[in-house]
Protein backbone atom coordinates (compact mmCIF):
# COMPACT_ATOMS: atom_id res chain seq x y z
CA UNK A 1 0.00 0.00 0.00
CA UNK A 2 1.25 3.20 -0.94
CA UNK A 3 1.26 6.07 1.65
CA UNK A 4 -0.04 9.92 2.03
CA UNK A 5 0.81 11.60 -1.10
CA UNK A 6 1.07 8.85 -3.67
CA UNK A 7 -0.69 7.62 -6.70
CA UNK A 8 -3.84 5.87 -5.79
CA UNK A 9 -7.47 4.49 -6.99
CA UNK A 10 -9.40 5.23 -3.73
CA UNK A 11 -12.33 8.31 -3.17
CA UNK A 12 -12.23 10.75 -0.32
CA UNK A 13 -10.32 9.46 2.49
CA UNK A 14 -9.07 6.40 0.64
CA UNK A 15 -7.86 8.00 -2.58
CA UNK A 16 -4.12 6.94 -1.43
CA UNK A 17 -4.71 3.50 -1.77
CA UNK A 18 -2.64 1.94 -3.75
CA UNK A 19 -4.18 0.54 -7.46
CA UNK A 20 -1.88 -2.70 -6.82
CA UNK A 21 -2.89 -5.71 -4.38
CA UNK A 22 -4.05 -8.03 -7.44
CA UNK A 23 -7.87 -9.21 -7.49
CA UNK A 24 -8.35 -8.62 -3.22
CA UNK A 25 -7.52 -5.29 -4.26
CA UNK A 26 -9.59 -4.73 -6.58
CA UNK A 27 -12.21 -6.31 -4.62
CA UNK A 28 -11.24 -3.69 -2.05
CA UNK A 29 -11.26 -0.69 -3.61
CA UNK A 30 -14.66 -1.36 -5.22
CA UNK A 31 -16.42 -1.82 -2.27
CA UNK A 32 -14.44 0.93 -0.15
CA UNK A 33 -15.81 3.36 -3.50
CA UNK A 34 -19.31 2.01 -3.25
CA UNK A 35 -19.90 1.83 0.94
CA UNK A 36 -17.03 3.71 2.52
CA UNK A 37 -17.00 3.54 5.85
CA UNK A 38 -18.92 6.68 7.18
CA UNK A 39 -21.50 5.61 4.07
CA UNK A 40 -21.72 2.10 5.29
CA UNK A 41 -22.03 3.32 9.05
CA UNK A 42 -22.72 6.81 9.18
CA UNK A 43 -23.25 8.98 12.89
CA UNK A 44 -25.64 11.36 11.19
CA UNK A 45 -29.33 11.03 9.32
CA UNK A 46 -31.52 13.12 7.44
CA UNK A 47 -34.06 14.96 9.58
CA UNK A 48 -36.77 13.19 8.02
CA UNK A 49 -35.71 9.92 9.60
CA UNK A 50 -37.59 11.16 12.61
CA UNK A 51 -40.81 9.94 11.79
CA UNK A 52 -42.00 6.92 13.28
CA UNK A 53 -42.25 5.00 9.15
CA UNK A 54 -38.65 5.08 8.86
CA UNK A 55 -38.55 3.26 12.80
CA UNK A 56 -40.33 -0.27 11.60
CA UNK A 57 -37.55 -1.61 9.43
CA UNK A 58 -34.85 -1.61 12.40
CA UNK A 59 -37.61 -3.29 13.90
CA UNK A 60 -37.38 -5.93 11.54
CA UNK A 61 -34.08 -6.48 11.67
CA UNK A 62 -34.31 -6.66 15.30
CA UNK A 63 -36.42 -9.16 15.67
CA UNK A 64 -35.19 -11.27 13.26
CA UNK A 65 -32.04 -11.11 15.26
CA UNK A 66 -34.68 -12.46 18.18
CA UNK A 67 -35.89 -15.29 16.11
CA UNK A 68 -32.84 -17.11 14.15
CA UNK A 69 -31.08 -16.55 17.90
CA UNK A 70 -33.91 -18.42 19.47
CA UNK A 71 -34.67 -20.50 16.74
CA UNK A 72 -31.11 -21.82 16.65
CA UNK A 73 -31.30 -23.18 20.45
CA UNK A 74 -34.69 -24.74 19.77
CA UNK A 75 -32.73 -26.83 16.48
CA UNK A 76 -30.28 -27.43 18.89
CA UNK A 77 -32.00 -28.99 22.19
CA UNK A 78 -35.09 -30.81 20.17
CA UNK A 79 -38.78 -31.03 20.42
CA UNK A 80 -38.73 -32.67 23.90
CA UNK A 81 -36.86 -29.99 25.17
CA UNK A 82 -39.11 -27.09 23.74
CA UNK A 83 -42.68 -29.34 24.97
CA UNK A 84 -41.53 -30.76 28.48
CA UNK A 85 -38.93 -28.40 30.10
CA UNK A 86 -40.15 -25.14 31.17
CA UNK A 87 -36.78 -23.08 29.95
CA UNK A 88 -37.83 -24.76 26.42
CA UNK A 89 -41.37 -23.46 26.49
CA UNK A 90 -39.96 -19.90 27.36
CA UNK A 91 -37.74 -20.14 24.71
CA UNK A 92 -40.36 -21.46 22.32
CA UNK A 93 -42.52 -18.92 23.29
CA UNK A 94 -40.10 -16.50 22.26
CA UNK A 95 -39.45 -17.78 19.33
CA UNK A 96 -42.88 -17.27 18.25
CA UNK A 97 -43.32 -13.82 19.94
CA UNK A 98 -40.35 -12.75 17.89
CA UNK A 99 -41.84 -14.26 14.74
CA UNK A 100 -45.15 -12.64 15.07
CA UNK A 101 -43.30 -9.00 15.54
CA UNK A 102 -41.09 -9.74 12.55
CA UNK A 103 -44.38 -10.44 9.97
CA UNK A 104 -45.89 -7.95 11.87
CA UNK A 105 -43.17 -5.04 11.70
CA UNK A 106 -42.43 -6.12 8.20
CA UNK A 107 -45.53 -5.84 6.94
CA UNK A 108 -46.25 -2.12 8.05
CA UNK A 109 -42.72 -1.72 6.66
CA UNK A 110 -43.46 -2.95 3.20
CA UNK A 111 -46.86 -0.73 3.36
CA UNK A 112 -45.14 2.11 4.79
CA UNK A 113 -42.50 1.71 1.79
CA UNK A 114 -45.33 0.91 -0.52
CA UNK A 115 -46.89 4.19 -0.30
CA UNK A 116 -43.43 5.89 0.08
CA UNK A 117 -42.58 4.60 -3.44
CA UNK A 118 -39.69 3.86 -1.77
CA UNK A 119 -38.11 2.76 -5.46
CA UNK A 120 -37.77 6.16 -6.67
CA UNK A 121 -34.15 7.01 -7.08
CA UNK A 122 -32.31 4.11 -8.57
CA UNK A 123 -33.81 2.31 -5.27
CA UNK A 124 -35.86 -0.46 -7.46
CA UNK A 125 -33.81 -3.35 -6.60
CA UNK A 126 -34.09 -2.42 -2.81
CA UNK A 127 -37.47 -2.82 -3.17
CA UNK A 128 -37.29 -6.06 -5.15
CA UNK A 129 -34.89 -7.70 -2.04
CA UNK A 130 -37.44 -6.71 0.37
CA UNK A 131 -40.22 -8.09 -1.06
CA UNK A 132 -38.73 -11.73 -1.54
CA UNK A 133 -37.86 -11.38 2.22
CA UNK A 134 -41.56 -11.19 2.52
CA UNK A 135 -42.19 -14.03 0.24
CA UNK A 136 -39.30 -16.03 2.00
CA UNK A 137 -40.56 -15.49 5.04
CA UNK A 138 -44.03 -17.07 4.47
CA UNK A 139 -42.25 -20.07 3.50
CA UNK A 140 -40.16 -19.83 7.07
CA UNK A 141 -42.94 -19.77 8.84
CA UNK A 142 -45.27 -22.18 6.95
CA UNK A 143 -42.05 -24.87 7.34
CA UNK A 144 -42.09 -23.61 11.13
CA UNK A 145 -45.74 -24.65 11.73
CA UNK A 146 -45.04 -28.18 10.81
CA UNK A 147 -41.96 -28.68 12.42
CA UNK A 148 -43.45 -27.88 16.30
CA UNK A 149 -44.01 -31.81 16.50
CA UNK A 150 -48.09 -31.59 17.90
CA UNK A 151 -51.36 -31.67 16.91
CA UNK A 152 -51.34 -28.55 15.01
CA UNK A 153 -48.29 -29.34 12.95
CA UNK A 154 -49.99 -32.35 11.99
CA UNK A 155 -53.19 -31.12 10.92
CA UNK A 156 -51.41 -28.19 9.23
CA UNK A 157 -49.15 -30.49 6.69
CA UNK A 158 -52.72 -32.72 6.48
CA UNK A 159 -54.36 -29.70 5.36
CA UNK A 160 -51.04 -28.59 2.88
CA UNK A 161 -50.75 -31.70 1.76
CA UNK A 162 -53.59 -31.71 -0.05
CA UNK A 163 -53.21 -27.89 -1.31
CA UNK A 164 -49.55 -28.47 -2.35
CA UNK A 165 -50.92 -32.09 -4.22
CA UNK A 166 -53.81 -30.14 -6.33
CA UNK A 167 -50.93 -28.35 -8.06
CA UNK A 168 -47.91 -31.07 -8.72
CA UNK A 169 -45.69 -29.78 -5.97
CA UNK A 170 -46.34 -31.89 -3.43
CA UNK A 171 -43.66 -35.30 -4.84
CA UNK A 172 -40.67 -32.28 -4.43
CA UNK A 173 -42.00 -30.59 -1.17
CA UNK A 174 -43.27 -33.00 0.98
CA UNK A 175 -44.86 -31.59 4.30
CA UNK A 176 -45.51 -34.96 5.67
CA UNK A 177 -41.18 -35.73 5.92
CA UNK A 178 -40.44 -34.16 9.26
CA UNK A 179 -36.97 -34.45 8.08
CA UNK A 180 -37.16 -32.71 5.08
CA UNK A 181 -39.75 -29.56 6.48
CA UNK A 182 -37.04 -29.15 9.39
CA UNK A 183 -34.36 -28.42 6.83
CA UNK A 184 -36.40 -26.28 4.75
CA UNK A 185 -37.05 -24.32 8.40
CA UNK A 186 -33.60 -24.38 10.03
CA UNK A 187 -31.01 -24.48 7.14
CA UNK A 188 -32.16 -23.75 3.96
CA UNK A 189 -35.39 -20.79 4.23
CA UNK A 190 -33.05 -19.37 7.25
CA UNK A 191 -30.13 -19.24 5.00
CA UNK A 192 -32.16 -17.36 2.20
CA UNK A 193 -33.68 -15.23 4.65
CA UNK A 194 -30.24 -13.87 5.96
CA UNK A 195 -28.49 -13.17 2.71
CA UNK A 196 -31.64 -11.47 1.50
CA UNK A 197 -31.58 -9.27 4.34
CA UNK A 198 -28.19 -8.63 4.30
CA UNK A 199 -28.12 -7.78 0.77
CA UNK A 200 -31.09 -5.41 1.52
CA UNK A 201 -29.65 -3.43 4.43
CA UNK A 202 -26.30 -3.00 2.33
CA UNK A 203 -28.73 -1.87 -0.39
CA UNK A 204 -30.15 0.66 1.97
CA UNK A 205 -26.28 1.77 2.86
CA UNK A 206 -25.24 2.30 -1.00
CA UNK A 207 -28.39 4.17 -2.53
CA UNK A 208 -29.50 6.20 0.69
CA UNK A 209 -32.76 6.40 3.05
CA UNK A 210 -35.83 6.93 0.51
CA UNK A 211 -36.92 10.44 1.11
CA UNK A 212 -40.64 11.32 1.59
CA UNK A 213 -42.35 11.84 -2.05
CA UNK A 214 -41.86 16.05 -2.66
CA UNK A 215 -38.57 15.78 -0.50
CA UNK A 216 -35.31 16.02 -1.40
CA UNK A 217 -33.30 13.38 -2.60
CA UNK A 218 -29.63 13.69 -0.97
CA UNK A 219 -29.09 10.44 -3.74
CA UNK A 220 -30.12 12.96 -6.09
CA UNK A 221 -27.08 15.13 -5.14
CA UNK A 222 -24.43 12.60 -4.33
CA UNK A 223 -24.55 13.22 -0.31
CA UNK A 224 -26.64 10.46 0.73
CA UNK A 225 -24.82 10.30 4.07
CA UNK A 226 -23.98 14.57 4.77
CA UNK A 227 -27.53 15.74 3.53
CA UNK A 228 -28.87 19.46 4.37
CA UNK A 229 -30.97 19.33 7.56
CA UNK A 230 -29.14 16.47 9.01
CA UNK A 231 -29.85 15.05 12.58
CA UNK A 232 -27.23 13.34 14.79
Amino acid sequence: MSGPGQGGAGVGPYKNVSASGGWTGAVRRRAVAALPPDKLLPDTQPAYMASWVYVFGVLTVASLIVVLVTGGVLALKGPAWWHVSATGKYVNGLHLWSVELFMFFMVIHLWGKFFMAAWRGRRALTWVTGVVCFFASIGTAFTGYLVQQNFDSQWIAGQAKDGLNSVGIGAFFNVLDFGQMLMWHIVLLPFVLGLLTAWHVLLVRWRGIVPPIGATDPADSGTASHAPGEMP
